[in-house]
């Protein structure tokens, strides 16, 4: 790779650190046991922290002792953090220009306090929308809108390998554009 396309990829990565940085120094260090993950698209900065579980959860805490435990934590620090998360929000919302959702794991389990769903239109033709139907009339899902966003979720879940591999193929088309032609 020249050194266009290296500029561009160190400008992206750069990117996503001061994102990070920029977070991390306004959030306090307690917060999380370890540095939050932070993804970024076009409307949607989602910061999610990692929490362990309460010391009181021991080795003899049955399965479903600590994930009342673990949710009972999350509560708390939804509520605790509240107004803290809301005036980091406001400060990245205006620097960012996009909303910010927060959430957490713990126990291995996320639990989103706040999300931004985005409208999204589409065409689809009839073979297409017999599909969501059929979600729809089974109960899985409550309308067309819904069938499809049970439908990307699906994909995400069973497809990250091949999702990972697509994001990486999309960024080297987005160095090569950077490359640009030599003339």
């Amino acid at each position: 790779m020249n050194g266009a396309g290296e500029e561009h990829s160190a400008a992206a990565a750069s990117a996503g650190e001061k994102l990070r940085e920029w977070f991390t120094s306004r959030m306090p260090a307690d917060w999380f046991d370890e540095t939050p993950e932070i993804t970024l698209d076009r409307e949607e900065i989602t910061v999610i922290g990692i929490l362990q579980v309460p010391a009181e959860a021991d080795a003899g805490t049955t399965a479903a002792e600590r994930a009342a435990m673990a949710a009972s934590h999350s509560r708390r620090f939804r509520e605790q953090t509240r107004q803290q998360r809301i005036d980091i929000a406001r400060e990245a919302e205006h620097r960012f220009g996009r909303k910010v959702s927060w959430g957490v794991i713990c126990e291995q389990k996320i639990v989103m306090f706040t999300t931004f769903s985005v409208p999204v239109m589409t065409r689809l033709r009839q073979p297409e929308r017999l599909v969501l139907d059929t979600l729809v009339d089974a109960g899985v899902a409550r309308s067309r809108s819904d069938a499809l966003a049970w439908c990307v979720r699906l994909v995400g879940q069973h497809e990250d390998a091949w999702l990972a591999d697509l994001r990486a193929a999309l960024l080297h088309v987005e160095q090569v554009r950077a490359d640009g032609p030599r003339s």
